[in-house]
C-alpha cells in the first residue's frame, strides 16, 4: 500500500499480506451504524500490477428512518459512493461484509468502476431486509444500488455492466420478485481477459456445482468478460458459502493461490477453500485470442 487516507467514521486498520503477497485492508466504520442523512466515501485506486482485498470488520447496519423525525416524516436516506479505479493489470476485491437494513431504513449506493487493459475487479455483497430474528421486515424501508463498471481499450471506453437495484416491501413480498425471502446476495467478477467459451461453460457448471447443500435460489451466468451471480434465500450464511466458493473458481481462473478467508470473517464452512475441492474437474484457464 502506497497511500492511505481516512476520515471518521471510517478507519482502515492495519494491512497483512497473503500468500499470493496481496494486501488485504480491513475498513472499519467507528459509528457501528448509518442512519438516515449519513453518508460515506470510498474511493481507492490501484496501481498497475498490484493485488488488493478491501473486506469490512463487521457487518454494516442501516437503522430505520421513516417515521422517526417530525421534520423527515417519510425518512432520509443513508449512503455510499465507491469509486473504484483500477491501473494495467491492477486485481483488486471489494469484500464487505453483510449489509442488514433495519425496518424502515433508507439505503442507496454507488459504485463506479473503472478499469485499464488486463485489470481484474471481483465484488460480492450480502444484503439482509429487516431483523428476521427480530420478526422485522422491511415496511416502508428501501435499498437501493447501482453498480457501474467500464473498460478502455484499444478502441475507446466501452461499458462491461451497468446494473440498477432497487428492494423494496413490494418486491420483498413479490412472487416474481424476493418471494418473502430476506436475503440478496450479487456477485461480480470483470475478468482481465475474455474467456474462451470452454473456459466460461466449465465455469458456469462448475459454480452450479458448487450450489450443492445450500439453502436459497442461487443462479449465474457469463459476462461479455466475466461472471454475474445472484442469491435470494433465508440465510446469509448461504449466500456467503456460495460466494466464496465462486471467488476461489475466480482466483483459480487468474491462477492464483486458493484465497483464505480474512482473520475479520465470521467462520467459514470446512473445506470451502481447500484445494481438493477445486482441483476436481477443473480445466486450465484459456483466454480467448480477441
Amino acid at each position: 500500500m502506497h497511500q492511505s487516507q481516512c476520515t471518521a467514521p471510517l478507519k482502515l486498520q492495519r494491512a497483512k499480506p497473503d500468500d499470493d503477497g496481496r494486501c488485504q485492508l480491513p475498513l472499519l466504520h467507528t459509528a457501528g451504524g448509518l442512519v438516515g442523512g449519513d453518508q460515506l466515501s470510498v474511493n481507492i485506486k490501484a496501481g498497475a500490477d498490484s493485488r488488493g482485498l478491501v473486506t469490512s470488520v463487521a457487518a454494516q447496519k442501516v437503522y430505520g428512518s421513516v417515521g422517526r423525525s417530525k421534520q423527515h416524516p417519510k425518512g432520509r436516506w443513508a449512503s455510499q459512493e465507491c469509486h473504484f479505479e483500477l491501473a494495467t493489470n491492477a486485481d483488486l476485491e471489494w469484500l464487505p461484509q453483510e449489509l442488514v437494513v433495519f425496518q424502515g431504513g433508507l439505503y442507496k449506493q454507488r459504485m463506479q468502476v473503472e478499469l485499464q487493459p488486463k485489470a481484474s475487479f471481483l465484488s460480492a455483497e450480502v444484503v439482509r431486509l429487516g431483523r428476521t430474528a427480530a420478526g422485522e421486515t422491511l415496511n416502508e424501508g428501501c435499498w437501493r444500488s447501482s453498480l457501474e463498471i467500464c473498460r478502455q481499450t484499444p478502441i475507446g471506453r466501452q461499458w462491461e455492466l451497468v446494473d440498477q437495484l432497487e428492494l423494496n416491501s413490494e418486491v420483498l413480498q413479490s412472487l416474481h420478485g424476493m418471494g418473502t425471502q430476506p436475503v440478496f446476495g450479487s456477485f461480480v467478477w470483470a475478468a482481465p481477459d475474455p474467456l474462451t467459451a470452454e473456459v466460461m461453460e466449465t465455469l458456469l457448471r462448475n459454480c452450479r456445482t458448487d450450489r450443492a447443500n445450500l439453502e436459497g435460489s442461487m443462479a449465474c451466468g457469463g459476462l461479455d468478460q466475466g461472471l454475474v451471480a445472484r442469491y435470494i434465500g433465508p440465510s446469509s450464511q448461504a449466500a456467503r458459502q456460495w460466494f466464496t466458493r465462486l471467488w476461489a473458481r475466480t482466483r483459480q481462473l487468474r491462477r492464483l493461490s486458493i484465497p483464505q478467508p480474512p482473520r475479520e470473517w465470521p467462520l467459514q464452512e470446512e473445506g470451502t477453500f481447500s484445494q481438493e475441492r477445486f482441483t476436481k474437474n477443473h480445466q486450465p484457464p484459456v483466454a480467448s485470442p480477441h
